[in-house]
């Protein structure tokens, strides 16, 4: 368990940060980046949850809160060879959830006829804003790992948490009923 006695330490008052082995590097690093991005995954799932108290939502979506720290936790620690301190990584299991909890989810939603705009309920929204975030960290974790290795079930991770949201964003949306759909082509007319 981590035990915070401070919050600031002036580490990173010049631009620079510390990375799970203990590495400098600077604030703007494509790594920095792709963890910083999970994390605001991560907050905008804690506002989705303003909205789902005390449902089923809410229970996997605490749940994933902490799968996203694991996830954090996961991409600030570069991949190497015999670590003195193994570090904490996303395993398949994590990934091997999500798909069913997906496949739970979509078995009680009517088949898509279009692709649907983010809205509907407060939930909704806030999980499409949520699955947005979640698919610009996949963005980043990919180009990281053209780099540098990177775990790949974080990376299956974060492509199954994105699916994830949509589904239950459609299932908090009445189940499906209170979709908003895209209409292609609608305003072309001009009025």
């Amino acid at each position: 368990m981590v035990t915070l006695t401070r919050i600031y330490t002036r580490g990173g008052d010049t631009g620079q940060t510390s990375l799970g082995d203990g590495r400098r590097v600077g604030k703007h690093d494509l790594r920095v980046e792709a963890y910083g991005t999970v994390d605001e995954a991560n907050a905008a799932i804690g506002l989705a949850r303003l909205h789902t108290a005390g449902t089923p939502a809410d229970a996997y979506l605490s749940r994933i809160q902490n799968d996203l720290f694991d996830l954090g936790a996961d991409l600030c620690t570069p991949e190497q060879e015999n670590p003195k301190y193994p570090p904490l990584r996303i395993v398949d299991a994590q990934v091997d959830r999500l798909e069913r909890e997906i496949d739970a989810l979509n078995a009680d939603l009517a088949p898509l006829s279009s692709f649907i705009l983010p809205g509907g309920t407060p939930a909704a929204a806030f999980l499409h804003q949520a699955r947005t975030v979640t698919r610009r960290a996949e963005r980043l974790v990919a180009s990281l790992a053209e780099r540098e290795p990177v775990n790949p079930a974080a990376f299956k991770y974060l492509n199954r948490l994105s699916d994830f949201l949509f589904v239950l964003s459609r299932h908090v949306n009445d189940r499906g009923a209170g979709d908003v759909l895209w209409v292609p082509g609608a305003n072309r007319e001009g009025r």
